[in-house]
Formats: C-alpha cells, sequence, structure tokens
C-alpha cells in the first residue's frame, strides 16, 4: 500500500500532498483559508475531495505539532487518541486546533486508517539534562522541543549528502515563521532550543522565544488571560521588533525601513547565539544545516548568520550561497548545507510504517 495522503491543517491553510503508487507527488494548496480564500476549512476539504478526482487513499498521514508525553513518531488516530489530542490544545493553542479539524473532517470524509505523526516525539531520544526544566519537579512541565518531523527528514538524507560527518554533531536551523534549533550527534536529537510549547527559544514572525521570567509576570499584571495569550502567540517576535510592519521575513528584507532592519538583525543574532550556545554544549560542531522557509530562501539570513562564525570553521562560499546550492560551504570550511524542508516525505513514510505495522 503506497497510495497515502499527507495532511497539514493549519489555522488558516490546508496542506495536502498525495504520494502516489508510481512514486510520483501530487501537492494540493488551499491558503487564506477564511480571508480570500475557501471560507472555512470544511470547504477547503471539499475542494481537495474534488480536485483528488477518482483517487482515494489507502491512508491518510497528518502532522500534529504535539504529541504530548509520547515517545513514539506516529500513532493510528482512534476515538481514544483523539480525545488525547483534543486535550493537548492548550500545549499549543495556535497549531493543535488546525491540526484536529483536519483530522476530524478526514475521519468524516475518507474510510480509511488515520494516523498521526508528531512534532514533538523527534526530541524523545534528549538526555534529561535538555528535558528537565529548572522548576519544581510536580508541575509536571518540561521541555518538548518541535519541528521534529523535518528533522527528520534532514537525518534521513544527511548521510547521502556528507557521509559520516552527518553522523557527528550537527546543527540544524529550521527557520521559518516558527523557528528553532536542534543539535543531532548519531543523526538524534540531543538538545533543541524550543522548550514547552512552540513560543519557545528564538524569536520568531509573532513569537518572541524565550523570555526574562519576570517579563510575564509584569505582563500577567497588566493583561488579562486571552489578551495575553494572544499576544503571545500572535503579536510579539518579528512584527513587535519591526513596530508592527511584518512578520514576515520575505517583506522586512525588502523594505527600507530602520525598524525593519532592525529587526532582521536582532534574528540573525539569536540564530548565531544559539547556534554558539549548541557548540559550546556538544564541545564543537561538525556541519551546520539552514532548513524551513527563510533557511531555504534567504540567502541574506543565511550570510548574515554565518559570518562571524569562522572562529566555529564555518566559512560561506559567497556564489554558491546566493545560488541557493544544496553545499554553500568555501574550500576551507567544514560543511554547510540548504536542505528543503519536507515534513510530508516524513509522514508518508511514518503513515506508512503504522498501516503495515497496524500499531
Amino acid at each position: 500500500m503506497t497510495t497515502i495522503l499527507t495532511i497539514n491543517s493549519g489555522s488558516s491553510s490546508l496542506k495536502a500532498e498525495l504520494f502516489m503508487e508510481d512514486g510520483t507527488r501530487r501537492p494540493f494548496r488551499y491558503l487564506h483559508i477564511g480571508r480570500g480564500g475557501p471560507k472555512d476549512h470544511a470547504a477547503a476539504f471539499d475542494a481537495l475531495l474534488s480536485d483528488l478526482g477518482n483517487v482515494r487513499p489507502a491512508a491518510v498521514g497528518h502532522r500534529f505539532v504535539h504529541g504530548g508525553d509520547v515517545d513514539v513518531q506516529a500513532r493510528l488516530a482512534d476515538d481514544a487518541e483523539r480525545a488525547r489530542l483534543g486535550a493537548l490544545v492548550p500545549l499549543a493553542p495556535l497549531h493543535l486546533p488546525g491540526n484536529l479539524m483536519g483530522l476530524d473532517l478526514c475521519r468524516e470524509r475518507f474510510g480509511v486508517p488515520q494516523v498521526v505523526c508528531f512534532d514533538t516525539a523527534f526530541h524523545a531520544t534528549m538526555p534529561e539534562t535538555a528535558r528537565r526544566l529548572p522548576i519544581p519537579r510536580e508541575t509536571g512541565l518540561r521541555r518538548y522541543g518541535f519541528h521534529g518531523l523535518n528533522y527528520a527528514h534532514v537525518a534521513d538524507v544527511l548521510p547521502s549528502l556528507i557521509g559520516d560527518a552527518a553522523y557527528g554533531r550537527v546543527v540544524v536551523a529550521h527557520l521559518g515563521s516558527g523557528a528553532s534549533l536542534c543539535l543531532m550527534e548519531g543523526l538524534r536529537s540531543v538538545d533543541t532550543t524550543m522548550g514547552y510549547t512552540p513560543a519557545g527559544g528564538i524569536v520568531m514572525g509573532t513569537r518572541s522565544g524565550d523570555l526574562d521570567p519576570g517579563v510575564m509576570l509584569e505582563l500577567s499584571r497588566r493583561y488579562d488571560e486571552k489578551t495575553l495569550s494572544d499576544m503571545v502567540f500572535h503579536r510579539m517576535g518579528l512584527l513587535a521588533l519591526s513596530d508592527g510592519e511584518s512578520s514576515e521575513m520575505s517583506v522586512l528584507l525588502n523594505s527600507d525601513s530602520e525598524v525593519a532592519r532592525f529587526a532582521v538583525q536582532c534574528f540573525c543574532r539569536q540564530v548565531r547565539a544559539a547556534i554558539g550556545a549548541l557548540a559550546a554544549k556538544a564541545g564543537g560542531i561538525d556541519a551546520l544545516v539552514f532548513t524551513a522557509g527563510i533557511g531555504e530562501h534567504s540567502s541574506e539570513v543565511r550570510e548574515w548568520v554565518c559570518e562571524p562564525l569562522g572562529f566555529l570553521g564555518f566559512v560561506l562560499d559567497g556564489a554558491a550561497n546566493r545560488a541557493h546550492a544544496t553545499m554553500l560551504q568555501a574550500s576551507h570550511s567544514k560543511p554547510v548545507l540548504r536542505i528543503p524542508a519536507d515534513e510530508e516525505r516524513t509522514i508518508f513514510r511514518l503513515t506508512r510504517e503504522q498501516c503495515l505495522t497496524g500499531q
């Protein structure tokens, strides 16, 4: 069984990809739901059904940003699993409602196995020193990490690109509207920048990343819970650093305003700092990977991130970087790579494995 539909259902978009039996892939994109696109997610799924024509998948795999405490990368989505996932919404309120909506609509429209694939599970290999938060144990809170489906994809393809160096100490920078970095050793996660929720780590499009806890205490005194939650997930990050100009890196890079340049500088500075911190934890880095929207498409950001990293052994080849090549390093540099994100490939693999094993 190889005809599998992958689903990434977000708050305002539906991205699907059909993996055919002959090895080809057919992408489907329904963007700006409720804002110029389909009127709602149900309409987007109706459009997907129409666009699929006579083709019906043998199974559907779904991206889930948060899987809670489970350490397996995927599960069959029966009623018990659906109920468990529903209880996790407070952990990722920006993402899980859309993920659940996609699962519910697919369960309704497709009478085939539904498999949920977790971004958090890739980080289950982190040691306790990386998972533990410095707060009382009885709170039950810990660091999870995210973007695991794409980190798994990078781990899958890296050995074919750099050989044995892939099994060393590798930092992968997943830089998009949501952004994090992962330290891999032996192609397994041993640390990452995001924490208990996808709001932590480095600065992002509308999320601040890590903040002094005292800042959050002060904000909690000034704003009610609903307003503060909206601020944390929708009004911080690059949007705040650019004084409201934009949360989109492409817009900021094309802007002539001082606030836009400031926001970009802050972003690159935090990415560099995260790379340095992970290098210190590992005792050095053997390779550096850029991936996801900003990491794949912005040669400027890659240049500004790498510019001061010569002391770690990383130097870009300017022409290769501007050409968005796979291998970006200068001849005397450790490997620096650009690997396009492909969560869908990982979802396809995990869904096929689940359906074959029946677990």
